[in-house]
């Protein structure tokens, strides 16, 4: 683990300098920022398949819930049916939990690397970076201590809530209407009774993004940067992934308003008439 680590750091550290001459003082932040655009190009592919997947089963939806309404009383036979079903149509239910997995080691590895004061014996020189006068390997506490919210490493928290609580509203405003648009069929146990609880996870699920926050807080800033420019990254990803999905999302909504004011239309018109 000792070797691994001190391997890491050696790849952070390159990136570093090799960063240098365009962001100075700033280069481990950069290299940061950079390693995690790589993490998450690495994993494209499956984001792309995991978007498939979604859309995949969102068409099934109309058929899982004749299943559902099948073999309601026969929860096992509902459950190979639904299984079966998948595998015919090649939908995969966990493909959309790889990417976010894959990518969970990357955060550790940063988390581990910055929080140790030495790496394979030797002193941790990636400690001595900082991202305009905040450590990297420092934590919102340590800044709030140092100056308090507004003082100069303060700022660099602000700034990092700020770019968060935008992702995370627009992250919420995308899941909200993903959910009005195809609601989720309510979970059944073994028994074929809705798993307690579970309704209110549903409810729950669009306000998961604002819990990016709480990580950006607690985390070394350096893990920080990867947490913030990963939700980015997702943010957007997601918008260009199912850029279809919300543009037939607005045609329904359009096509529903507008049908709607030419029923009012007609019936002011008939009124009228009378």
């Amino acid at each position: 683990m000792s070797a691994f680590m001190s391997a890491f750091a050696s790849l952070v550290g390159s990136l570093a300098d090799l960063l240098q001459p365009l962001f100075h003082g700033a280069s481990a932040a950069a290299a940061i920022v950079l390693f995690t655009a790589l993490v998450r190009l690495a994993v494209h592919p499956l984001s792309r398949a995991a978007a498939r997947g979604q859309k995949a089963r969102t068409r099934l939806q109309p058929q899982i819930a004749e299943l559902r309404k099948k073999h309601g009383r026969n929860p096992e036979r509902m459950q190979k049916a639904i299984m079966e079903l998948h595998a015919a149509e090649k939908v995969s239910p966990l493909s959309g939990c790889l990417p976010s997995l894959l990518q969970m080691p990357a955060f550790f590895l940063l988390y581990h690397l910055f929080s140790s004061g030495s790496i394979g014996g030797e002193p941790n020189a990636l400690l001595s970076h900082d991202l305009l006068g905040a450590p990297l390997g420092g934590r919102w506490h340590d800044a709030l201590a140092g100056g308090g919210v507004f003082g100069a490493q303060g700022l660099v928290y602000v700034g990092l809530f700020a770019l968060v609580l935008a992702v995370a509203t627009f992250s919420y405003r995308l899941t909200k209407r993903q959910m009005a648009a195809n609601p989720m069929a309510p979970a059944t146990g073994p028994d074929g009774q809705p798993v307690p609880g579970m309704g209110a996870m549903v409810k729950m699920m669009p306000l998961l993004s604002f819990a990016t926050l709480i990580t950006v807080a607690v985390v070394p800033l350096a893990a920080a940067l990867y947490v913030v420019t990963t939700t980015l990254w997702s943010a957007v990803e997601r918008a260009c992934l199912y850029r279809d999905v919300y543009r037939d999302m607005d045609d329904r909504g359009a096509a529903g308003r507008g049908k709607g004011r030419g029923t009012a239309s007609a019936g002011g018109t008939m009124a009228k008439a009378a």
